[in-house]
């Protein structure tokens, strides 16, 4: 009894001292070695030529899975990008109902959330005034532009259109004060004549 459990120790070194060579020269790494340790505590390798022999059969079996792998993940990018083009995605190809597929509720939000950002921009940038925002805000939400160009092009519409009621407005002013003045000269050269 004595002699085998000198004989296990001496095992146990020569094997450790091997997994430690091993993991120092980067033929293992640290998780491998870190299992192999442990096995070789639980008494499974007999020696040093059955240890080296897991070693390599476990090595060989890594790269093989890593290959696939690496067959896998391309073959899958292939797709990937063959269904950014439109192919795999027809009827065959789909399980769930196309609201299932992509929300209604995901596309509403992303709409809002971009026409929302537009109009706050458009305001911080006093392109637009409160009023005008408000009125905006609420038009949105009540579904009336459809995407973001839409809503830019009512935008510039309903600027223009204070712009040249502004105008025209300025103009009949302009107008009204020039019959005034008109008026106030007639009346005063009226005045002078009946004198």
């Amino acid at each position: 009894a004595v002699v085998s459990t000198q004989s296990t120790g001496r095992r146990m070194r020569v094997l450790r001292r091997l997994l430690k060579k091993y993991r120092e020269d980067k033929k293992i790494d640290k998780h491998m070695y870190h299992e192999l340790y442990v096995q070789s505590k639980g008494n499974i390798f007999k020696n040093k030529r059955v240890l080296m022999e897991h070693i390599h059969k476990k090595k060989s079996e890594a790269a093989r899975a890593k290959a696939l792998q690496e067959q896998a993940d391309a073959q899958c990018r292939k797709n990937r990008e063959a269904r950014r083009m439109g192919r795999h995605t027809g009827q065959g190809k789909r399980k769930g109902t196309a609201n299932a597929r992509m929300p209604e509720k995901v596309l509403w939000m992303r709409r809002m959330r971009v026409l929302r950002r537009l109009l706050k921009k458009y305001r911080e940038d006093k392109k637009i005034d409160k009023h005008m925002y408000h009125e905006l805000y609420v038009q949105s939400k009540g579904n009336i532009f459809k995407n973001k160009r839409v809503l830019m092009e009512h935008i510039h519409k309903k600027k223009s259109e204070a712009a040249r009621a502004k105008a025209l407005q300025e103009q009949a002013d302009a107008q009204e004060r020039k019959a005034a003045k008109a008026a106030q000269k007639q009346a005063l050269f009226m005045n002078i004549e009946e004198a």
